[in-house]
């Protein structure tokens, strides 16, 4: 796939595919005779990974290490899972932030329900 492709098919920019590719989260992506990527399935198995991470909040930094550690290869299947759990923890805190806030908004809105409720009650005469 060409990266015109892959960008249109998980809606990253080329320029954000030709970074994750610089930085070292997507391995060297094969290229053509003519020097042109061809992403091959373990190429865009990478860019759905980054892509996924990414959404969940994972930082540059974090992904970088995990690409790092992947690369190592088996010895550091520990210290990759400790990382992903690590991520995942964060994540649930992030998630209980969300979820509070979230729960602050409803009771917020409930509060205008109420008032606007009682303004139509007045404006009917009862």
């Amino acid at each position: 796939m060409t990266i015109r492709e892959v960008s249109e098919r998980y809606g990253l920019s080329a320029d954000t595919l030709r970074y994750y590719e610089r930085v070292g989260l997507i391995p060297p992506v094969p290229r053509t005779a003519g020097g042109v990527r061809d992403y091959d399935a373990p190429s865009l198995g990478w860019v759905e990974l980054i892509k996924c991470m990414r959404s969940a909040g994972v930082g540059i930094e974090a992904l970088t290490e995990y690409c790092r550690l992947f690369q190592q290869g088996e010895e550091t299947q520990e210290a990759r899972k400790a990382l992903l759990v690590e991520q995942r923890r964060q994540l649930l805190e992030r998630m209980e932030d969300m979820r509070r806030s979230l729960d602050r908004l409803d009771e917020k809105i409930e509060k205008y329900d109420q008032g606007l409720a009682q303004k139509e009650r007045e404006l009917r005469g009862g």
